[in-house]
Formats: C-alpha cells, structure tokens, sequence
C-alpha cells in the first residue's frame, strides 16, 4: 500500500496502521528471528529492516497443488505472520488469498509484474503439467507452463512452496499420467529456493521471506536448494521418540501397548531417519504437535520422490548416521545388548565386591577372636 506522499508503506508503518503498537513489532522480530535460527545480537538488524525497508511484491502462483501450502501459511501461530507477510509484504496477486478475480485479478499480477519488473518474488505452489500440451491445468485460458514462464521472466527469486513445487508430490508419481513437472526441472536461469513439505511448516514459509527482506540474499542452501535452517537435520535427530529408538524398543503396530507408551514407530515405516526437516523441532498448531507425536510416523514429504520411495507402512532397510550403514533392528539389539551386558557386569562386579568384603570381614572376626582368647590366657 502506498502512503500520501506516494512512497510505499514500510512493514513497521502497516503494522502500526493496523492497530500494533513498537512492542508488539519487536516481539514479532524476535519471534521471526529465533525461527531463522538467528543469533539475539542480529534481532535489531531484523526490527530495522522491517522499519525501512518498502514492502517486497509477491505473486503467488497456483498450479496442480491442493492449496495446503497455502492454508499452513495462514495459519502461523503468531498474528502478525498474516498481517505483516500477507498484507505488508504484500501478496499482489493469489487466486486462493486475493479478493479480486478474473480480468481484475489477472490485471493485478501483470501490472505487479510491469511496475517491479526484476523486484518482485514469485512464489509457486504446485507441480506444473506438461503432458499433453499442458492441457491438464490452464488459467485465464493459458497453461499453467505459459503462465510460470511469464511470471518468471520479471521474478527476482522463486520459492517453490511444498512438495507439489518442488520434487512434484503425488501428482508427479509413478505413472506421472499429466506429467507433471517441479519448478526447477523447467526455470533455469533464476534463483530457486526449495521449501517441500506437504505442507511446509507456515512458520518456516514466513521466516523465509522475513530473511529475504532483510538480508537481500538467499539463506544458505543444502544441495537440492532447501534452507538449512530448516532442513539442516533429519527428524529422526530431534524426534522425542529417539531414545527409544537407540534402545531397540519399537511399537510392533499402531494399538499396541508399545504405541501407546510412545515407542519408535520405525518398523512401522517411519521415514525420520531419512528425511530432513524442522517438524520435530518447530511442530505445528503454535507448537503443540507433529505428525509422529500425534501417532503416525513420518511418510519422508520433504524427500525427493517421497511417494514413490516405497511404501508408507514398510520399514526402511538401512538408517544412516551411525558412522556406517546399520540396520535399526541391530541397532537396537546392540544397544539392548550393551544394557544387558552392562547389567550383568555391574552384577559380577557388585558380587565379587560383596564377597570380597564378606570375607573381610569374616577374616577380621577371626583376627579379633584371636586376639581376645590371647589376653584372656595372659
């Protein structure tokens, strides 16, 4: 939005537009800053972007997706994410979130486009179908492929939202019938950052942009292009169930006593050991859960090729991390045989340390004894 005097508003001046007041914009920067995996020292650097800096256009594309990125984006737990991101940030053009359609909704995205050309971030939910001449998802009577490469063009960076964007999700499994395509396999020539996760975690989505606005640069990327603050460990290094894990002790199904007393879900089939993301660390619905505390184990979304990587319900064959390829189940049972092992050493070596002193003091008493017949002759 722009103010009077023409200049656009900075996201400190639509905040206190909207009724926050300095506290609650420094709580916000705070907020934002500790799921970056800021330092506290680089808080100030955040709030001061967020004062000065004019809002970043963004449009938000739509392809072959279910728009759960777009609900978990919504739904951030803290209220300024929708204000200041939604709003301040500005979203000028989204089918899901916009109030406009039709002609005035395709005449907001291409006067975006016109006016920040080079500016703007394009982000990009969905996989795009290129079989059959595109057919399968068109817009405004063009294909989802011709409306990516013009939205593209004039795009600083793009964010392919989700596993739908960014490795192609259930639309792009075998046998892949629209063909569907993730972004990176068609836009070359931008910067792409991959944020998969069906959905991505709506805190991560906005510290994402926050990061972008106040670095002006990408964050650091792991190989495939995701943000390592959020896809820097697998779910199985963070995972609660963990200990459980490197124990041997695992639920045998999903109403067993082992469940519900909260054990390792992995000869269920849960792909934490292999998939990297926050989820474990960060959770859901203002922090309250993830998918393995609520009882299912992880199904890997934010891997590559997740649904076609074997079945959801059948336990992976290897794990790694424990410097060599190790299969869980002997994991486990070197770790139960370990405690078992210990147990009895500890009850060797409490035995003998009884007996030795038993016959201490055995030996002693017939000392003393001794000794006392001795002075009773004398």
């Amino acid at each position: 939005m722009a103010t009077k005097d023409g200049f656009r508003e900075t996201y400190y001046e639509s905040a206190i537009r909207k009724g926050y007041n300095r506290r609650d914009f420094m709580k916000f920067a705070a907020f934002i800053s500790a799921y970056m995996g800021l330092e506290n020292s680089l808080i100030g650097q955040v709030a001061n972007s967020l004062e000065t800096k004019p809002r970043l256009p963004i449009i938000w594309e739509h392809y072959q997706e279910c728009t759960c990125c777009s609900e978990s984006f919504i739904r951030s737990d803290h209220p300024m994410v929708a204000d200041i991101i939604l709003d301040n940030v500005s979203l000028d053009y989204t089918e899901t979130l916009m109030a406009a359609s039709g002609h005035q909704a395709e005449a907001a995205k291409h006067d975006t486009m016109k006016k920040y050309h080079g500016e703007y971030i394009l982000c990009v939910e969905g996989s795009v179908p290129i079989g059959a001449n595109g057919v399968y998802c068109t817009i405004a009577g063009k294909t989802a492929l011709e409306h990516l490469k013009e939205a593209a063009e004039g795009a600083k960076a793009i964010i392919a939202w989700g596993s739908c964007a960014t490795n192609g999700c259930v639309q792009g499994a075998n046998p892949n019938p629209t063909g569907a395509t993730p972004i990176n396999k068609i836009i070359k020539n931008k910067p792409i950052i991959q944020m998969p996760g069906c959905p991505p975690i709506g805190e991560a989505m906005a510290a994402l942009i926050v990061h972008y606005v106040t670095f002006e640069r990408l964050p650091e990327l792991d190989r495939i292009g995701r943000p390592k603050a959020f896809y820097g460990k697998r779910v199985h290094d963070t995972c609660y169930r963990r200990p459980y894990f490197d124990a041997g002790l695992f639920a045998e199904s999903f109403d067993d006593v082992n469940a519900k007393e909260g054990y390792c879900l992995y000869k269920l089939g849960c792909k934490g050991p292999s998939t990297y993301n926050a989820c474990a660390s960060m959770k859901w619905n203002n922090g309250t859960s993830f998918p393995i505390e609520s009882g299912h184990g992880c199904i890997g979304c934010s891997e590559e090729n997740f649904w076609d990587n074997g079945p959801f319900y059948k336990r992976l064959t290897n794990t790694p991390g424990f410097g060599i390829e190790s299969s869980a189940d002997k994991v486990g049972m070197i770790a139960t045989g370990a405690v078992a092992a210990g147990l009895t050493l500890h009850s060797i070596v409490a035995n003998v340390s009884k007996y030795k002193e038993l016959k201490g003091r055995y030996t002693r008493g017939i000392i003393n004894e001794e000794k006392l017949k001795k002075n009773e002759e004398k």
